[in-house]
């Protein structure tokens, strides 16, 4: 047989599984160096806590595990040490409380494979986002739906303790229906981990904390909170590589609020804010999800869910402010989270709406995106962590 022969079924097979038309299993190759671990909804065939090995050189994906432990793990957070991940769900904790719950698992260095350590109540219903300190120390759970943040410490096996703290917020804002209450929506600590900055999208504050460095035991910072316009909902939020300034996604008013860091009390002061849709498109059409910035720190990108785009800025290296570069399609509705590759070549969206996780190609130069033509079909993706394992 022609040699040419040969290789054509097996390229096949492999567009096959990149699209997700083919059973792919993990008996088909080995898994690979670099990881992929996708969170999802409960709903829609959705099994739970997906794991994909990724070969960047062909940009396959390969689904090696699927984690049944929980139903809905909806997000997760890696430990800097890469030995351990840490996911939230809404499954309660127990029958007789609606409290839902963190699990630590540890990562096989070799697979990227997870294996169930520990699991603890996050002290309040509907957990929406979770963090790990960046000295490998604690871990930050925010609950949306009970408008707190809990606290746990990590042992040295992974371990997580029952929450040490656990902050409840107060008050309320200017939208009639989302801000009736407060709602942590995410918790990101500073690179040296003195500071915890918590998205509160109903009260309209990022509250500021100093971080206990023994216990974890949260105070208010110097500046306790940053402001935002009222009924714009802060949701998540990304310190610059730099350490010298800050994002804010704002759900509620679709737009990007930009601050200054001050790295020795922490505060923030906004130098800008900037509407993350296209002229023209209606803002009740839309919601914003996610942000992040670029490994080089030169752009920074949001997730509109509505218009289904990823917004791109490039960031000035001096003043920290913002200009447009335009606007990606997801290639699929509601892209609730998306991930940008560490080493800065690709970007992955998952859209919940439809079943999909996108590969888009990014152009390191312009910081604009492609769509590669590659995507995953996962039932409710909402979360998406990348392990590139050394």
């Amino acid at each position: 047989m022609d040699p040419i022969l040969r290789i054509v079924p097996a390229i096949l097979l492999s567009l096959l599984c990149i699209l997700g038309l083919a059973g792919c299993s993990a008996t088909e190759e080995p898994a690979g160096r670099e990881i992929v671990y996708a969170g999802t909804f409960e709903g829609r065939g959705s099994e739970g806590l997906y794991v994909y090995s990724f070969d960047r050189e062909t940009g396959r994906f390969n689904r090696i595990q699927t984690v049944r432990d929980r139903i809905a793990p909806d997000f997760q957070a890696l430990h800097p040490g890469k030995r351990y991940l840490y996911s939230v769900s809404d499954t309660p904790f127990t029958d007789e409380s609606d409290h839902g719950t963190v699990s630590a698992y540890r990562i096989d260095q070799e697979t990227g494979k997870l294996s169930l350590i520990n699991e603890q109540s996050v002290q309040g219903p509907g957990p929406a986002h979770v963090s790990v300190d960046p000295g490998g120390r604690f871990v930050y759970v925010s609950n949306y739906s009970g408008g707190n943040l809990s606290v746990f410490q990590i042992a040295e096996d992974g371990r997580l303790s029952p929450a040490v703290e656990v902050v409840q917020h107060e008050g309320r804002g200017a939208h009639e229906t989302r801000q009736q209450a407060p709602h942590v929506h995410s918790a990101v600590p500073s690179a040296d981990g003195r500071f915890l900055y918590v998205s509160d999208l109903g009260t309209d504050r990022i509250m500021i904390y100093k971080v206990h460095p023994r216990t974890g035991a949260l105070s208010p910072a110097e500046m306790p909170y940053a402001e935002a316009v009222p009924g714009s909902g802060p949701r998540h939020f990304t310190i610059h590589p730099n350490g010298s300034f800050a994002y804010s996604a704002q759900e509620l008013t679709s737009t990007v609020a930009a601050f200054q860091v001050d790295s020795a009390t922490g505060a923030l002061t906004k130098i800008q804010r900037l509407s993350m849709l296209p002229e023209g498109y209606e803002e009740q059409g839309n919601s914003a999800a996610d942000i992040h910035i670029s490994p080089d720190g030169r752009f920074l990108y949001a997730s509109n869910r509505g218009h289904d785009s990823l917004v791109i800025y490039s960031i000035d290296p001096d003043s920290g402010t913002l200009s447009l570069v335009g606007h990606a399609s997801t290639q699929g509705a509601h892209p609730r989270n998306f991930m940008i590759d560490r080493k800065g070549d690709f970007v992955l969206a998952a859209n919940r709406d439809n079943d999909n996780v996108v590969l888009l190609q990014r152009n390191k130069e312009t910081g604009q995106l492609q769509y590669s033509g590659q995507q995953l079909q996962i039932p409710m993706p909402v979360c998406l962590t990348q392990l590139i394992l050394e």
